[in-house]
């Protein structure tokens, strides 16, 4: 069928003859010289021109005829072979003649994505300025394949070890920069000029190594950078635009899930010691929480922080609560919405997968929430009378003025609070981590947990936001084995001890050491 469509042609240039075969002349009557096509006598040779196919495929609107022509095949069957897949697509319903680039679609595609969340659709918007539009946005889309996406995250890979190496650089300007900085400062008056200009221009090469671009575009950005474009792409096969989601062939580098880890003893010792986090997901054990809760006490935002350790409220979550959905007859508070940020810009939406839950209060937490309800009421009558204005945003948490507080101002604050309290550095969000751990402590069944917190599944609990720790993980082991009836036990012999006298030395005692009270003794 199409092997009578497939034809051979060439470049080749000589005088161009009409249909019958006769010469075209010039109007000055010399031959008329041009690209001889298929009249090629060269043609019958193997190693000249290549094979074209020109196909007819069903009408388009208003009865026209198409006929999709390409070429450029070394041999005639891959002329054909291309033939017929085309003819297939075509009956499959894709417009085998659309010129329609990737770069086109995508943009088509993301303006008509209505339901996405504003946190979402712009990191989709900064995929396709950074990547799809540079490496995929000139290519047509019924020509994409799963190799041009390859090669945009080879490029994203190549990009990734400039980076690296910026961030060398700018690391390498930062120490020069303090050196000549110190030299200036540390010099006895009157100081050289030298120093000076060698400081200025220390300072000049670290601002240059700054604005270089140093941040690596990682594994889990990678991943949906992939998941995007796969999203796109399965719409456009489904519209029968292309034949195959081609992003779904593709392979992008492992995504290692950062485990959250427990600042035990030795890693704050380690930590102090080199000044590098164990992971970037750390939580507090008990004790630090409850250091880091005794120092901010007296903390205007006090409320806040207690709200986010014990029952793992979202930075954006807290920052939206209003009064309206806070019940402290029943003790009650009901998540409705958040406060993202997108370039720093906030805006209302509704809680991470759309997972709007009820989350219950304690009896203290309910106390304090009301002390603060107090608080806010007297500082509206105290700005009120001074300045005559209140805005009033029905927020639970705001500033003494009544205006909202923005998302990022809640990070920076328990940064400054926690440093100053000289706890192990950990993320505003770790703090919800370590409600999660908190909470498994005490007892709490893991789809509680998940309940609370206001994940999409259990697994995410337990695979991502909860460090068992260590001393549930040991009841755990005891209580395993203390369920097993034993009658007979392995002896196993303990090391013996050489005593100790009551300094500290090696020798026989010469006298027993008195009893030592525990808490709660008489």
């Amino acid at each position: 069928m199409f092997k009578d469509k497939t034809y051979k042609r060439c470049a080749c240039k000589g005088p161009l003859v009409d249909k019958a075969g006769k010469p075209i002349l010039n109007e000055d009557g010399t031959p008329k010289i041009g690209y001889l096509e298929k009249r090629c006598p060269k043609l019958k040779r193997r190693d000249h021109g290549s094979w074209y196919y020109s196909i007819e495929i069903p009408a388009g609107p208003g009865g026209k005829r198409r006929h999709p022509k390409r070429g450029g095949f070394k041999t005639q069957d891959q002329a054909a072979a291309a033939a017929a897949k085309v003819y297939r697509d075509a009956q499959a319903g894709v417009d085998v003649l659309s010129d329609e680039t990737v770069g086109e679609y995508l943009r088509r595609w993301l303006d008509n994505q209505h339901d996405l969340k504003a946190t979402t659709k712009n990191g989709y918007e900064d995929y396709l300025r950074l990547y799809f539009t540079p490496h995929l946005g000139h290519i047509k889309l019924r020509e994409l394949r799963a190799r041009h996406i390859e090669e945009m995250f080879a490029a994203i890979q190549a990009e990734n070890l400039v980076k690296e190496k910026n961030q060398e650089a700018a690391q390498l300007a930062r120490e020069v920069e303090q050196k000549a900085r110190a030299a200036w400062r540390d010099a006895l008056a009157p100081r050289d000029p030298q120093l000076r200009k060698t400081w200025n221009e220390a300072k000049a090469e670290l601002k240059a190594a700054l604005a270089r671009p140093r941040r690596k575009t990682g594994p889990a950005t990678q991943h949906r950078i992939k998941m995007a474009l796969s999203s796109a792409l399965e719409d456009a096969r489904k519209r029968r635009m292309i034949t195959d989601n081609w992003a779904a062939l593709v392979q992008t580098p492992r995504v290692r899930k950062a485990k959250a880890l427990e600042w035990t003893p030795a890693r704050v010792e380690a930590w102090r010691k080199t000044g590098k986090k164990p992971s970037p997901v750390m939580v507090w054990t008990p004790e630090q929480t409850g250091t880091f809760l005794d120092s901010v006490v007296y903390d205007r935002l006090y409320p806040l922080w207690v709200l986010i350790a014990f029952l793992g409220l979202r930075r954006g979550e807290a920052c939206a609560l209003s009064w309206a959905e806070v019940d402290l007859d029943v003790g009650v508070i009901h998540i409705t919405e958040e406060i993202v940020t997108v370039a720093y810009e906030p805006h209302e939406d509704t809680p991470k997968s759309d997972n709007i839950r009820d989350i219950a209060l304690d009896e203290d937490t309910s106390a304090l929430l009301r002390w603060w309800r107090d608080r806010q009421q007297a500082e509206k009558s105290e700005w009120t009378e001074a300045t005559g204005e209140w805005t009033d945003t029905g927020r639970v948490f705001t500033l003494e003025d009544g205006t909202e507080y923005h998302p990022q101002y809640f990070s920076d604050r328990f940064e400054r609070l926690y440093k100053k309290a000289d706890l192990p550095p950990v993320r505003l969000h770790d703090l919800r981590h370590g409600s999660a751990t908190l909470a498994l402590r005490a007892g709490v069944a893991m789809v509680a947990v998940q309940r609370r917190l206001g994940h999409s599944s259990i697994r995410v609990t337990s695979d991502i936001y909860t460090t068992v720790l260590a001393e549930v993980e040991r009841e755990a082991a005891e209580a395993t084995v203390s369920v097993v009836p034993r009658s007979r036990k392995r002896v196993i012999p303990q090391p013996e001890k050489e005593p100790t006298t009551r300094d500290g030395q090696d020798g026989e005692s010469t006298e027993e050491a008195p009893d030592v009270p525990t808490e709660g003794a008489s």
